[in-house]
């Protein structure tokens, strides 16, 4: 409530003076454990007072027709000196915009480490453009992770966002509102990275915009042990990001091949029938979509050794170069 109030009192204050505004909404999506919690400047005034990582503002209205300062300083900032990212920005009158933090502030501890920056998207929604739609932007945060490729892949949409980079936004999607299955690949469309379940029906998201975020590591233990890699989304009301149910990678299989398990549920060691392993490429995958052990090392006479995993659910994600051969769900007791 605090911040709130204090977020609403700047606006006030920021209307009262300038004539003209714009419409903001900011996201907190910096990693970094000294990001935490972050305090934000518009200009001199202390405008969001440890402002929390995986949150959002609601839209609010900022002086639009002259240059205004952005800055980001540490949650104990006693007033805007203490910032340590300061980015002059103009914003156009009646415009909206989507205000992203992504980056690192720590000089080490980080692999890649690219500096804390405000990614600024022109022409961002509030509400979809038709009732019946979902308009969702999406945005490549994650610090660590390969220029991508999505696939939708429950109602069979297909390619739905090519090659976005660190930093960048594709722009917005206007989907009808259903529930869908969202596989993340590298750009070569060959690697998966990650699978989510987007229930957008579900969640009752009719006429809704949002912002998919890209956030967090795919390989915490580069990145002082930081979040994990996920998608998260920021609704137009601000607040806390809502993370995306994990699905399993891999969807199509490849024809006239039969593949089994066994045993299952499995303790050490988990045989593969029906094709020689050594002539695929096998992952391993947790209920969150993330690789959790590339199996090639550890493949022998078609076993693969479970020994390292902790109890669970997990997916077998086998390839055969540029095709899934198949995704098996095993538990590992």
């Amino acid at each position: 409530m605090k911040k709130l109030l204090l977020l609403s009192t700047v606006m006030l204050l920021s209307a009262a003076v300038f004539s003209q505004t714009a419409r903001v909404q900011v996201i907190h999506n910096s990693p970094d454990a000294l990001a935490s919690e972050v305090d934000v400047y518009v200009n001199a005034d202390l405008t969001l007072d440890d402002f929390a990582f995986r949150t959002a503002t609601p839209f609010v209205d900022l002086p639009a027709g002259t240059e205004i300062e952005l800055s980001v300083a540490p949650s104990n900032s006693t007033d805007v000196g203490d910032a340590v990212l300061t980015v002059p920005v103009t914003l156009t009158e009646n415009e909206t915009y989507i205000v992203v933090a992504d980056g690192i502030v720590s000089p080490t501890g980080y692999n890649p480490a690219p500096p804390i920056t405000l990614q600024v998207y022109p022409m961002g929604r509030e509400t979809a453009t038709s009732g019946s739609n979902t308009d969702v932007l999406v945005h490549h945060g994650s610090t660590d992770a390969p220029t991508v490729d999505v696939f939708e892949t429950g109602v069979g949409a297909g390619l739905i966002v090519d090659d976005i980079s660190y930093s960048e936004f594709q722009g917005y999607l206007e989907l009808p509102t259903a529930d869908y299955v969202i596989q993340v690949q590298d750009e070569t469309g060959t690697t998966g990275v990650a699978a989510y379940q987007a229930p957008l029906s579900t969640l009752g998201l009719d006429g809704a915009a949002l912002t998919v975020l890209a956030s967090g590591f795919l390989d915490p233990s580069q990145n002082s042990d930081g979040p994990s890699f996920g998608l998260w989304v920021a609704l137009a009301s601000g607040g806390d990001l809502i993370p995306l149910p994990g699905a399993p990678l891999g969807v199509d299989d490849i024809d006239n091949v039969s593949i089994n398990i066994y045993p299952n549920p499995v303790q050490n060691q988990l045989t593969v029938s029906g094709i020689t392993l050594k002539d695929y490429t096998v992952d391993i995958v947790d209920m969150q979509g993330r690789i959790v052990a590339k199996a090639v090392s550890e493949i022998s006479d078609n076993i693969i050794s479970t020994a390292s995993l902790t109890s669970g659910v997990y997916f077998l994600n086998i390839r055969n170069g540029n095709k899934n051969a198949k995704t098996i769900r095993f538990v590992k007791q």
